[in-house]
């Protein structure tokens, strides 16, 4: 017997639908993704980890769960979609996407009309939302509420230091705020032997590594509450080792250089974002996630401002001048997702004296 459920947004909207998945209360920012395909790489995806995610399109769960492509564990704290396929065709499912959710914790609202959910957060800007399982007697008393016990996002990587798995050519040590597994299979790919090192690592213990390059990783939350961790990259920084940083880390790497980073209004989210190369002139369609973005009035001052978005001109990456490091705002290793901007791999694998590839 379906159950219903609701979805409260801070600004008191309420609608109905059906509870699936873990069918339970959670209270989370809420964000969309435009994405068609790719659905276990977002519910896998770090990045997502304290915010419900509202898929514009309608129909998910269509090829069912493929744990070989996505092994990680959910990270998001509540999925709202149009329809949830109880039916999927593929020859490598190995079940229905409603069981997965629910095994994992993770609670579900399906037959709610998610592209009106979307515009109205691109209308106002994200904002706090829940999934309820009842109905809210007093709207007011429950947004109070929401507010209260929303989950807050916090980049986590792993825990201790994973030293490489494989031999290379050159040695990367991975700064995980939440990696994604593309990244360390694009490096491997590459000829790197990659060591992962956790959020909370200090310069020192990174360079006690002696590695060829650093790839500071994404993750999830607002950049300018890693405190600790900006500190820690400025000093790195100082050591002149070759850097790249992607997603959370390039914002990380903007801030240790005295930039500054803004919220925007409703955030990059999916697989179609097109960016421009100011460089090159060349245009390229990516795969992202993200609220925040380095503040295009207060870059660094040792900073060019390398890609753009095309629909804000919002900074999607830095090339900096005074030390062989560069970011991006997008995810050049993306699974699910274009493949326009992976020769970014290359580029870092020029600044480690690997090629004379570096666009």
């Amino acid at each position: 017997m379906e159950k219903k459920g609701y979805l409260l947004l801070e600004d008191g909207t309420l609608y109905t639908g059906v509870l699936r998945g873990a069918q339970k209360d959670a209270a989370a920012e809420l964000v969309f993704l435009t994405s068609v395909v790719g659905y276990m790489d977002t519910l896998t995806d770090p990045a997502y980890e304290g915010q419900i995610v509202v898929q514009t399109f309608p129909a998910i769960g269509n090829y069912g769960v493929v744990p070989l492509d996505n092994p990680a564990q959910p990270k998001l704290a509540g999925y709202v979609v149009r329809e949830l396929c109880d039916a999927p065709s593929n020859f490598r499912c190995q079940g229905k996407l409603d069981d997965y959710l629910r095994d994992n914790g993770i609670t579900c609202l399906t037959g709610v009309d998610t592209r009106a959910i979307s515009r109205r957060l691109r209308d106002n800007g994200v904002m706090k939302a829940a999934i309820l399982c009842e109905k809210p007697e007093d709207i007011a008393a429950a947004i109070a509420s929401l507010r209260a016990n929303a989950v807050k996002a916090d980049p986590k990587g792993c825990e201790e230091v994973i030293p490489a798995a494989k031999e290379g050519k050159h040695t990367v040590a991975l700064w995980d705020f939440g990696a994604k597994a593309g990244i360390q299979s694009e490096l491997e790919a590459r000829g790197c032997a990659v060591t992962c090192v956790p959020a909370d690592a200090t310069a020192d213990m990174i360079a006690e590594l002696h590695p060829d390059g650093v790839v500071i990783s994404n993750g999830a939350g607002d950049p300018a509450e890693c405190v600790n961790a900006v500190n820690e990259l400025r000093e790195l920084c100082h050591k002149r080792i070759p850097m790249m940083g992607i997603g959370l880390g390039h914002q990380l790497l903007a801030l240790s250089q005295n930039g500054s980073t803004v919220k925007l209004p409703y955030g990059h989210r999916g697989g179609n974002q097109p960016i421009r190369d100011l460089r090159t002139g060349m245009n390229y369609i990516t795969s992202q996630n993200h609220g925040y973005a380095v503040d295009n009035d207060n870059l660094p001052d040792n900073a060019a401002l390398r890609f753009i978005n095309c629909n804000d001109g919002s900074c999607e990456g830095l090339d900096y001048s005074d030390m062989p490091a560069f970011s991006v705002q997008f995810m050049p290793q993306i699974n699910g997702g274009p493949l326009d901007t992976r020769f970014l791999f290359e580029r870092f694998i020029a600044l480690m004296g690997g090629n004379k590839e570096c666009r």
